[in-house]
């Protein structure tokens, strides 16, 4: 049994119905798992929906959950990745007022040296951008700081799995409402594997 917490992220696809979110999130609730990012969006697929969410737990755990989480009616599969199987990124906003750009503190240069942009000025204030993992959007957030920030919100993790294959490879149903019997979903996690 492993019980060493990891951080994985979890990916369920499913039809976009009401209270689809609060069920999925109280399974976590329910398990005394923090969520530490969700993100929700369409997927490639029409009419179906990804979250990527972002917990730090034993792999053993997770299994449960996912598990779990697929029993759900309008879940039509889950899967679950440590850091090294996927892609992702998140992206940082920071508000900060016009006043730090214009005493020329640098900022120009600690927006370049972070791979950052502006994304827009207004009168009072700026926006800047930086798209990243959370470790580079917290160490801009820290030079940025001392400028006087306004504001600062970070995203959810956005991930895609480093397998080649489409998750419409893994679901081989023709039309949305069909339920996956358990054999299938068996097999096509035998695939995964």
């Amino acid at each position: 049994m492993n019980v060493t917490k990891k951080e994985f992220t979890i990916s369920v696809f499913s039809e976009n119905h009401v209270g689809v979110l609060h069920r999925i999130t109280t399974i976590f609730t329910r398990r005394g798992i923090n969520i530490e990012s969700i993100t929700v969006s369409e997927s490639e697929i029409h009419g179906v929906h990804r979250f990527n969410i972002v917990v730090t737990e034993t792999e053993d755990h997770i299994k449960k959950v996912v598990k779990q989480i697929e029993k759900q009616i309008e879940v039509l599969r889950s899967f679950y990745y440590p850091l090294s199987k996927i892609i992702y990124q998140e992206i940082a906003l920071y508000k900060l007022p016009i006043k730090a750009v214009q005493n020329g503190a640098g900022i120009e240069q600690i927006i370049r040296d972070n791979h950052a942009r502006i994304l827009t000025v207004e009168k009072d204030f700026l926006v800047i951008e930086k798209t990243g993992h959370k470790g580079e959007t917290q160490a801009l957030f820290e030079q940025l700081e001392p400028f006087g920030l306004l504001e600062f919100v970070r995203s959810g993790r956005v991930a895609l799995a480093k397998s080649a294959k489409s998750f419409k490879d893994y679901l081989k149903v023709p039309e949305l409402g069909k339920r996956i019997t358990e054999q299938e979903v068996r097999e096509m996690a035998e695939k995964i594997d």
